[in-house]
This record gives C-alpha cells, structure tokens and sequence, in this order.
C-alpha cells in the first residue's frame, strides 16, 4: 500500500495536469462564442473526464448516433431540428441549463438530464446543452447515449473541440480506443495548444500500442500464470521473503518443507485485514498462496453455482467494491464475517478505480479460502484484462506485489463463476415477491435467486441454468457476445423487450424479458450489481429484478449511498445502506498509466 505522503510516481506526473485542469472545470460549459452561421465556435477549455468504468465492446455504441436514451433507457422525446427558436425559448432554456448545473454541482445527474432535456427542447439548435447533456450521462455510465447527443453536438458545431473531446473519451469508456483517437486528433487539430488533449491523445495512442504488442507475444502461450507459479514454488523460486512482511503482519500457517503449500487460518485473514488498515504489506508468495488456494477452489465449481442457506443461517450478498478498502473494511464491521452460519457472496468487480484494489482483492480471496463452501464470488466486468489495463489494477498490482503476480490474478479471474444461485432451505414465510405478484418459487417451493454481475442472458429467450452452467469460462475473456459477455454485461431498462443499452454496451432488457426468463427458471428474482445507484440499491421489473451496488461515493465523487442484500433461510430479503468512510489521500486510479486524472 502506497504511503500517503508519497504518492506513487504516476499520480505526482498528473498533477500538473489535475491543476491545469482545475481552474476551468466547472462540470459544465459555457456556450462557444457564436459564429455567423450561428453554429458556435470552440472553446479553449475542456471539461472534466467521466469517472466510469471502461467496458469490454458488444454493440457498437455507434449504433446510437442520433438516438437519444434517457436516463431510465428509454427514448427520450424527439427534438424538433426545423423548431424556429425565439427570444423567449432562448431564455427559458438558459434558465434551465443554470438549473442543471446546479443539479450537476450537487451530483443529481438523473435531474441534470432531465433539466437539459427540457432545455435541448426549447433551444436544439444550442450544442453546448446537447454537450453538456453528454458529460451528466456519463457520469452515469450512459457512454453510448453520451456518443450520441456529443455527435448531435459536433452535427451544431463541426468546430466544437470539447464535442469531439467528450465522444472521444466515451469511446474510451466502452474499450474503442481506435475510435478515440480521431476524434481527439480533431480536437487537438481545432486547439493544437491544449495540453489535456494531447496528453489524452498520446496515453491513447500508448494503450493502443500496447494491447497489439501483448496480443502479439501471447501467441502460441500453452502454459498457464498458474501452472508457472507452482512451478516456481515447486522449485523453490518464491521463496517467503519476510523483508516483505509489515511487522503486524501474520502469516498462514507454513508446512515444515520449504516449498509445500499454506494453510489458511482465520488469526491469518483477520490480522491482514487489520494490518492492511494501517498501511501493511503481504509478501509475495503468501499472496500467491491465497491466488492459487481459490483457484484450486473455484476451478471445481461450475460456471453457475448452487448452493443453499439452511435453517438459522443468513447469506449476505455484497455488490460491487471497486478497490474502496476501507468502504469494504465498514461493510465488514457491519455483517458478520463468514462461518458455518453465514454465506457471503461477493458479486464481482472487486478491483478497478479504487486504488487499494489489491487489498480488496485479496481479502475477498483469504475468506474464499478460509470459508470455500460460505464464501462464493462472481465474476465482474472488471475481472477482465482490458479494464484492468485501464483503470489501474494492473498497475497497482504491479507496483505492489509484481508483474508476476498481476499475471496470477488475471488467470485466476477467468476461472472464477459467472452465476451463484442461492435457495432458501425453509419455505417462504411470505408468499409475496419483492413487486406486486406472488413470488416465483423453485421446484422445492422455495425462493431462490439468480446473482449474477450484469443480467441474466436476455439476447434470446429459453437459456435455462443448465447451459449457464457448462459456459467454458476458463482462460476466456467475455468477447463481444455470447453467454459470457451478456451475464457480465446487461442492464435493464423500464421499456419492453431489448434494446440497446444506453452504456453503449451489452444490451439493455425489459421487465418483460426478465419475468419469462424468472418463469421458465422457476426463479424468483435476479440479483445483479453493475450500475451505480443513489441509495445503493433499487428493486425493479416489478421486484424481479434487485440491483445491488456497495460502493459509497464511487470514485470519491459520485455521493451515492451504498448497500448489500441480507437473506434469511426462509428467502426474505432486507436492504442495508451505508456511508463511505475516510481514507487516506490517494486519489482513485492513482495506479492508472496514462488515465490516472480521468478519477477525478
């Protein structure tokens, strides 16, 4: 773990650029100086980056331009391009874009949309409300919807560097970052002396490098970061090098011979933990023991695992943690640790954003070892190399604990389930559902639950938990379509039937689709986290569809409250909110080559 008052290289090479930025980002803009043709020209400055995460392509996010999706995904009302604009609409439409960046500035981003909405309706012939419509969405990881309203923005102003600079980074944020890069070589072209574009456009360039060139060397790889870590154990090679160890640190317990394998125990996980808290260090080969003892665990589990909370037991399932240690450290302090009475399941994307991804990482592992049959974990969008590149695992790990060791986790991640289904072992003491209608039970007559990162597969009806569970995920990333990438992937969306997602990824899927998928699994609601939400959770699709997002102030910037779902043996489901908590002064992404400032 970094010192606080040594921040880690990367982030000291940002902050020039941080206070560049910082006097002229206000999170939202003023309208360009106006041309004769009325269209408006560019302004010198840029706005701040969106702080969402960067997702792996499925549809094209192109395939939006020109349409509009609200904040719910839905079609958002048509713009009348031909409406003659008059004083007066000019005006009420100031009046509302002063109002949504006063939501903006108080973190409401749903009601930022709405009130440029309103004023895009009065004014669409004004980009900077279109632009500025664009950076809200964002902020709520609408990239796809954002890349449409910044291209209406460029279609008002071809020489609108901050429309250019805005798509381009969306496009970013869905992993195309061969698209990006025009758009940023056009901003630059339009302010060739602006600094954040050009250090934007060569990290890009940088990424796009360095994926071809780690694509190129892993040609012909037969033998695993697994297998090559036992290896090196094996031979003695990682050996336990206690100049490592921070001195409240406790081990495992270690076998007699030099290179035989760890034993968890609970003293172990509990006391790294604490000294995690304080700033310690784990050795390299206890890290590596805690890797390769949850693969040797999930490696045996299914693709969609299964299991059941008995009588006088209760099962808490954590959404995403995205690196927020401390946040982490609370919600433990809150729900008790794992043990023959209690499951934790850990719903993906652990890493990522939060700069003390590693601790989280591990800590949810050490329980998984400790605890194989209590503790379960998903997979997440963020398990994935191309986010890990990005958003500052891989590097965080890196300066941690090796290159070796980052290798590790990414083969390990692959193996890690996509889907845990949770039974109740009583019969339900309430009939109803989390909505309005009688609760969907399983064969037994219990309620049970689906909790998967994204969705359930909506492409198609009629996939059942059988062909879930033979996916062959392991040493597989999740692609641009299939099984995989949808249980990652989806979200839902109020309207009927399926649809792009306004992410401008995955696919969006209605109430519709969720209750026949429900109905034909005899499930009686999906649990899923991958989507900020205000009060940390949201019940949706009529109770079937539960979102769980346990990530207080995302990003340290967001405001949003955080929760996980307890149920009980009977499949009652009770919500639990909580507060983000201090930590020490490193910014998110600290880890981040090249993007650390887009945290902000």
């Amino acid at each position: 773990m970094p010192d606080p008052s040594h921040p880690h290289p990367q982030t000291h090479s940002h902050d020039s650029l941080r206070n560049e930025l910082s006097s002229i980002i206000t999170g939202t803009e003023s309208a360009p100086p106006s041309t004769s043709d009325g269209s408006g020209s560019s302004s010198s400055s840029m706005l701040d980056d969106d702080i969402t995460p960067f997702p792996s392509p499925m549809l094209s996010a192109t395939s939006l331009a020109g349409l509009s999706l609200s904040s719910e995904g839905e079609l958002e009302p048509e713009v009348d391009d031909n409406k003659v604009v008059t004083d007066e609409d000019r005006a009420a439409a100031l009046e509302l874009k002063a109002r949504a960046n006063k939501a903006f500035a108080e973190k409401d981003f749903n009601l930022s949309i709405d009130y440029y909405t309103q004023a895009i309706a009065r004014n669409p012939k004004e980009p900077t409300l279109w632009n500025n419509r664009a950076m809200s969405k964002g902020k709520l990881e609408e990239h796809g919807a954002a890349i449409a309203d910044a291209t209406k923005a460029i279609s008002l102003n071809p020489r609108y560097a901050k429309a250019f600079y805005r798509r381009g980074l969306s496009y970013l944020a869905i992993l195309r970052p061969t698209a990006a890069v025009p758009d940023f070589k056009m901003a630059l072209g339009i302010e060739p002396g602006n600094r954040a574009i050009r250090e934007q456009l060569d990290a890009t360039r940088k990424l796009i490098r360095r994926i071809e060139f780690e694509k190129a060397i892993s040609v012909g790889e037969a033998e695993s970061t697994s297998s090559r870590c036992l290896k090196l154990i094996s031979e003695g090679a990682c050996r336990l090098d206690l100049s490592q160890k921070s001195e409240d640190m406790p081990l495992p317990l270690i076998p007699d011979e030099p290179n035989g394998r760890y034993r968890p125990t609970e003293s172990f996980v509990e006391g790294m933990i604490e000294s995690f808290k304080k700033g310690g260090k784990v050795p390299k080969r206890v890290a590596w023991e805690i890797i390769l003892g949850v693969k040797e665990i999930v490696e045996r589990e299914k693709s969609l695992v299964e299991f059941t909370v008995p009588e006088g037991s209760t099962c808490d399932i954590i959404g995403d943690t995205h690196g927020q240690f401390f946040d982490v450290c609370n919600l433990l302090s809150m729900i008790k640790p794992p043990s023959d009475t209690h499951f934790l399941v850990f719903n993906g994307d652990l890493v990522d954003r939060g700069s003390w991804s590693v601790e989280v990482a591990l800590t949810a592992f050490a329980y998984k070892w400790l605890w194989p049959d209590r503790v379960y974990i998903n997979r997440g969008n963020h398990e994935t190399n191309d986010m890990n590149k990005v958003y500052g695992f891989e590097g965080e790990v890196k300066a941690k604990l090796g290159e070796m060791t980052y290798k590790l986790f990414a083969d390990v991640f692959t193996s890690l389930p996509l889907m845990t289904v949770v039974s109740a072992g009583l019969g339900p003491s309430n009939l109803k559902s989390e909505g309005s209608q009688p609760a969907i039970l399983s064969p037994e007559g219990r309620k049970r639950y689906a909790i998967c990162h994204g969705g359930p597969p909506v492409s198609k009806d009629g996939v059942t938990l059988d062909e879930i569970a033979k996916i062959d995920r392991f040493g597989r990333q999740p692609g641009q379509e299939g099984l995989m990438c949808e249980l990652l992937w989806t979200d839902p969306q109020d309207q009927p039937g399926r649809g792009p997602s306004k992410r401008g990824v995955g696919l969006g899927f209605g109430p519709d689709v969720t209750r026949r998928w429900c109905e034909l699994n005899k499930i009686t609601a999906v649990i899923r986290s991958h989507e900020v939400r205000a009060d940390g959770y949201a019940i949706e699709h009529d109770g079937l569809c539960i979102t769980t997002f346990s990530c207080p102030n995302y990003c340290d910037s967001q405001g949003n409250k955080a929760a996980y779902v307890k149920m009980q043996a009977d499949g009652q489901l009770s919500y639990h909110q909580f507060e983000a908590v201090p930590h020490p002064d490193v910014k998110p992404m600290a880890y981040s080559s090249g993007f650390g400032f887009m945290g902000m």
